[in-house]
């Protein structure tokens, strides 16, 4: 892998992670484009941990009033809504590993993706702020977090709908979708080492992987900003329409047989 690539595919993931249109799936295709389908467990890995400190830097002051006060309601709020993606991930793993590796479904995923944040964004609009966050609302959507284990299904996208569905104003319903990642992607990253030690290790050279860490993190950071940003006064619509879009020309290529 070249440090080009290794470029590219971390602003692929800093900016897909947080983005509603799907990390997994952008950066299977972006690693299809370089025929680095089999450069994925380790490459992945780093990458996550580039937008993990993403995360971290956004939100350390929330994260450290939970390690103060591990028995607070944002810390059983985002215990809650972690629940069941670590339910579907323990029981589904292998299936839906099997899937992330042929890519036959992300078409599909793109185009769910895109119908359920639509159907979100033209719900009635409320105006609760993470201080009115329910439990009920946490598991909520952290249910729609589990579903989109598979890989074009958007975390960022089906976790904010669900905010909006929950009536969560905007701004909170991905304030909250990207607080809420923080225990998924550290405990994807916990999985991916695991998998490290047990299997094989693609070769990357260290600087490669260095880049791609460094620029996931600085784009992951970037995106998250500019989606609070964006979100005050902007509709999910536009992804919408670019993972409808995606979808489609997804779908014709493997109908023709080209991907």
């Amino acid at each position: 892998m070249s440090y080009i690539e290794a470029f590219i595919l971390g602003i692929i993931q800093g900016l897909t992670e947080f983005l509603p249109i799907s990390s997994t799936g952008h950066l299977y295709l972006g690693r299809h484009a370089f025929g680095l389908d089999d450069a994925g467990l380790f490459l992945d890995t780093m990458l996550h941990i580039g937008t993990l400190i993403a995360v971290f830097v956004i939100y350390k002051s929330e994260i450290l009033y939970m390690i103060r006060k591990p028995f607070s309601k944002l810390s059983f709020i985002l215990i809650i809504g972690t629940i069941p993606a670590v339910i579907v991930g323990l029981l589904f793993e292998d299936f839906f590993d099997g899937i992330s590796k042929t890519g036959s479904t992300i078409g599909w995923e793109f185009l769910v993706t895109g119908l359920i944040m639509y159907w979100a964004d033209g719900a009635k609009k409320g105006a609760k702020k993470l201080e009115d966050l329910t439990y009920t609302d946490a598991w909520v959507i952290g249910s729609f977090q589990a579903a989109a284990i598979f890989p074009a299904l958007s975390r960022s996208g089906l976790t904010i709908a669900a905010g909006l569905f929950r009536k969560l104003d905007r701004e909170t319903a991905a304030y909250f979708s990207f607080l809420l990642s923080t225990p998924a992607i550290l405990g994807g990253i916990v999985l991916q080492s695991r998998e490290l030690f047990t299997g094989h290790v693609e070769a990357i050279t260290l600087p490669a992987l260095l880049i791609g860490t460094v620029t996931a993190a600085v784009f992951g950071y970037l995106a998250i900003v500019g989606m609070l940003h964006f979100l005050k006064n902007h509709s999910l619509k536009v992804f919408s329409y670019y993972v409808w879009a995606l979808g489609s020309i997804i779908l014709i290529l493997q109908f023709t047989g080209i991907f």
